[in-house]
């Protein structure tokens, strides 16, 4: 019988304290989080106050606006049109300003499918699985969830017709499985397809997508004419019809930090306009330096302690930022002075080395950040990338994204379609050896088509 013992082990853990983990977290917040982060603070610290919010401006400074302002909130009181041939009523300036402030929303895709099926002189039976199934749909258009399943208590008959009927209204292609059975029922809607274009799309979908024409030429029997029609087809076609009824928002980038040439030397200009100047209040100050009793001292202080980390916490992430940017900009100064194909290779680690911080910290730092150049806004860790030989910054002195910018460059200024074989060679010529399929790779991450696309545009 095996005995246990208690036996005693000493080793050494580290343990984040919340402060700690705060910090970190701070380090890792874009702009607009950040602001969300503080004022969360303020809410939950009365220690903590706004000493000056530079991000918004006072309308005591706009008298004059002001006042105009305080004449359209008149109360609006909904009534019929009055027309226009009679004198002018104070009121109309205030239902003119209601009408052009309303809100406009897009139609969504759900919404202009819904508008065609009250249209349609359908049984009950069919309209209700045709509701099912246009709720069903997602931002492309395609079926969220397997469409039977939905429609479970329809007759099969019912739920035919009702797929049948949403998958002809506009955007045509909708209630498909994916993107390869939308172009196939376009295909099938659309009375000028050429001859046998539903069988491209049905079995030579893959070869297609890769380019081999030919071999579908071959496979089907088909003249070169009857080919490049099908094609060109084709090439109308949406794969996703929903995203033209897209309602999302755009997302605006606000930049972290700004990196300008001027005089010859860069200057580096951290963006603290949006962010408001925190101090402690003053209260809390005066209570610090009194007597209480416990619990008010232990309340006050502990505050107070807090609210001195926070704003600590903040100066350490700009700072770690400004150093961050500064030691990019050195590595990168090929790409701020002359653009982005001339971004070289660089490392999270190379950049943690000249900052003093580890690798990790970095990461966190350059997610989400936004610089603001003479070239564009660019995320701070677009800045970090592999040499084509995937040596990082110690192997080749061309970045893939440099080199991606190169080969957009050659295609956007082509006098002909070259191939990925003739962008090789012209690569070849500036120094840059890379296999074609290597340059097929980065054409297609550059969302650019093929020779024959190009040719054919």
């Amino acid at each position: 019988m095996q005995l246990q013992k208690p036996v005693l082990v000493q080793e050494q853990r580290q343990k984040l304290s919340p402060q700690m983990i705060q910090s970190i977290r701070l380090m890792a917040l874009p702009l607009p989080e950040l602001k969300d982060e503080i004022q969360q603070e303020i809410e939950a610290n009365p220690a903590l106050e706004v000493l000056e919010d530079r991000s918004t401006v006072s309308l005591e400074s706009f008298p004059e606006e002001r006042e105009s302002d305080s004449d359209a909130a008149r109360v609006y009181e909904n009534a019929s049109d009055p027309g226009y041939g009679r004198g002018r009523d104070p009121n109309d300036d205030s239902k003119r300003m209601f009408l052009e402030g309303a809100i406009s929303r897009a139609e969504t895709l759900q919404e202009h499918l819904l508008w065609q099926l009250r249209l349609q002189p359908v049984p009950e039976k069919v309209r209700a699985a045709a509701e099912n199934l246009i709720q069903n749909l997602d931002s492309d258009g395609f079926h969220k969830e397997d469409p039977r399943l939905v429609c479970r208590d329809t007759p099969e008959d019912a739920f035919k017709s009702a797929l049948s009927l949403v998958r002809g209204f506009e955007p045509v292609g909708v209630c498909a499985s994916d993107y390869r059975e939308s172009l196939i029922v376009q295909a099938e809607l659309c009375p000028e397809a050429p001859p046998r274009t539903v069988e491209v799309l049905r079995d030579h979908i893959e070869l297609l997508e890769k380019g081999k024409h030919e071999d579908i030429r071959k496979r089907l029997k088909l003249s070169e004419a009857d080919l490049s029609s099908i094609l060109a087809f084709i090439k109308t076609l949406n794969p996703f019809p929903g995203r033209q009824y897209s309602s999302s928002e755009p997302q605006y980038v606000i930049p972290d930090i700004q990196v300008k040439l001027k005089d010859g030397e860069f200057v580096i200009v951290l963006n603290d306009e949006e962010i408001p100047v925190l101090g402690i209040n003053p209260f809390f100050d005066r209570l610090s330096e009194e007597k209480h009793d416990r619990t008010t001292d232990v309340f006050v202080k502990e505050n107070i302690r807090r609210a001195k980390w926070f704003i600590q916490s903040i100066h350490q992430r700009n700072k770690t930022l400004l150093k961050a940017t500064r030691a990019i900009v050195e590595f990168q100064r090929s790409f701020f002075t002359k653009g982005p194909k001339h971004l070289a290779p660089l490392t999270l680690r190379d950049i943690a080395g000249e900052v003093g911080v580890h690798e990790t910290t970095i990461s966190r730092l350059a997610n989400r950040k936004y610089v603001q150049t003479d070239w564009g806004i660019f995320e701070l860790k677009y800045f970090f990338t592999n040499s084509i030989s995937g040596a990082g910054s110690s192997g080749s002195r061309f970045s893939k994204e440099g080199v991606k910018q190169v080969i957009k460059e050659i295609i956007e200024n082509e006098a002909r379609a070259l191939s990925d074989r003739d962008i090789a060679d012209q690569l070849a010529r500036k120094g840059i050896n890379l296999a074609r399929r290597t340059v097929a790779k980065y054409r297609l991450e550059l969302n650019m088509d093929s020779s024959f696309g190009r040719r054919h545009e």
